[in-house]
C-alpha cells in the first residue's frame, strides 16, 4: 500500500464518492436504508476531514506557502460539511429536511474533492517530492487512527485553521 499523502486522500475520495451514488441511488421512502448510509458518509468525512485538517493541510502550508489561500478555502469548506454533518448526526431520516441536507452536503463535498483533484494536489505533487509526500501520508495514517468517527464539536476545524494560520 502507497504511503503518497494524495493517494491516500484520492483513495478516501473514491470510498466517499461511492457512499454518495449509493446514497442518491435509493428512493426517498428507503429511510432505513438512507441512514445507514448517512452514518457511513458522517463517519468517512468525519476521518478525512481531520486527518486533512491535522496534517495534510498544515504541511501542505509550511511548505508550500504559495498555497496558502487555497488551504484558508478547504478550511472554510471543511467547516461547512463539518456542520453539515453536525446537523445530519442529530436528524431522523423522517425529518423532511434531511434528504434535502444530505443532498446539500453531497454537492458541497463532491465539488470540494474535484478542486482538491483537479487543481490543489498538482500543484502539490509539484512542489513536493516524493519523500515529502511519503512522509505527510505516514501522518495521515497515524492520524486516522486516532481520528474521530463521529462529526466534532462546533469550533475544531477554527481551531485548526487557527493553528494554521494565526
Amino acid at each position: 500500500m502507497s504511503t503518497d499523502a494524495i493517494v491516500l486522500l484520492k483513495e478516501d475520495h473514491k470510498e466517499i464518492r461511492k457512499l454518495f451514488r449509493a446514497f442518491k441511488a435509493t428512493g426517498p421512502d428507503a429511510h432505513a436504508t438512507r441512514a445507514n448510509l448517512t452514518d457511513k458518509i458522517l463517519e468517512a468525512l468525519t476521518v478525512h476531514t481531520y486527518i486533512e485538517n491535522e496534517v495534510m493541510y498544515p504541511r501542505v502550508s509550511e511548505l508550500v506557502p504559495d498555497l496558502r489561500a487555497e488551504i484558508l478555502e478547504s478550511f472554510e469548506e471543511h467547516h461547512v460539511a463539518d456542520v453539515l454533518c453536525q446537523e445530519l448526526a442529530l436528524m431522523s431520516p423522517e425529518n423532511e429536511r434531511y434528504d434535502a441536507k444530505t443532498f446539500v452536503l453531497i454537492e458541497a463535498v463532491t465539488r470540494h474533492i474535484e478542486e482538491e483533484e483537479g487543481d490543489w494536489f498538482p500543484k502539490v505533487r509539484a512542489a513536493l517530492g516524493r519523500k515529502e509526500l511519503q512522509d505527510i501520508g505516514a501522518q495521515l495514517l497515524e492520524a486516522r487512527a486516532r481520528a474521530p468517527h463521529r462529526p466534532e464539536q462546533p469550533g475544531v476545524i477554527k481551531k485548526a485553521a487557527d493553528a494554521v494560520f494565526g
